[in-house]
């Protein structure tokens, strides 16, 4: 057995359990916030047999979308002029996976 952690941007998360729930896997969701962007993630867990984790890595990986956001960061220009705001272009989404070996599992 399998453990999946994908962490994936929120405005694709709903799509992913979605599909995942439609191919049989069952999904923990995981809310967070925050970060500079100030842009949610979900972070995803589903236990899955070796056999069926191809499929479940490939339903992950078509409905994580990897978008361009723009950010706003303070940038030093020099002691005598402070500080200005410089705006810098961050590529969001898609889906950070894990995939670890389960040693142990149990249903109670």
């Amino acid at each position: 057995m399998k453990l999946i952690i994908a962490i994936i941007q929120d405005e694709d998360a709903g799509e992913v359990i979605s599909h995942l729930n439609e191919a049989k896997f069952q999904v923990t969701r995981l809310n967070t916030k925050g970060g500079f962007l100030r842009a949610g993630n979900t972070t995803i867990l589903t236990g899955v047999e070796k056999e069926k984790l191809d499929e479940a890595l490939k339903i992950i990986e078509d409905n994580s979308k990897a978008r361009t956001q723009y950010a706003t960061l303070p940038s030093s220009v020099g002691a005598m002029h402070g500080f200005i705001l410089a705006p810098i272009e961050v590529k969001v989404g898609g889906a950070t996976v894990f995939v670890l070996d389960v040693e142990q599992f149990y249903k109670f």
